[in-house]
């Protein structure tokens, strides 16, 4: 049965065994916007496919999408057109080194 608006897209499929030597080949469907899924036993554990919309050709920005989903960092979240708040010293620093000096004086 076929749902009224939908197309079936046949997906290629490579199993894990000769992903290795035909890697190129599926790398340039992937490039070309096909997705590609990895089967080990007949069972899918992987797909390779073109970038998302949201990607980037700069691995700077992967490297940082991948430290995002691993947990790693944690970006901040601000509204458009707010700035940031200026960071304001605590004491003067002769103040605090004066002070640092009296608890190392105390030992």
């Amino acid at each position: 049965m076929q749902l009224p608006g939908a197309t079936l897209i046949p997906m290629r499929s490579v199993d894990l065994k000769l992903l290795f030597d035909r890697l190129n080949e599926c790398l340039g469907l992937a490039a070309s916007g096909e997705t590609i899924q990895v089967t080990d036993r007949d069972r899918v554990i992987a797909e390779i496919g073109p970038p998302r919309e949201a990607g980037t050709p700069f691995l700077v920005d992967g490297m940082l999408a991948e430290t995002v989903r691993k947990g790693w960092l944690t970006l901040p979240v601000s509204s458009a057109g707010q700035v940031p708040p200026t960071s304001k010293p605590v004491a003067p620093l002769r103040d605090l080194l004066a002070e640092l000096e009296d608890d190392r004086g105390e030992r």
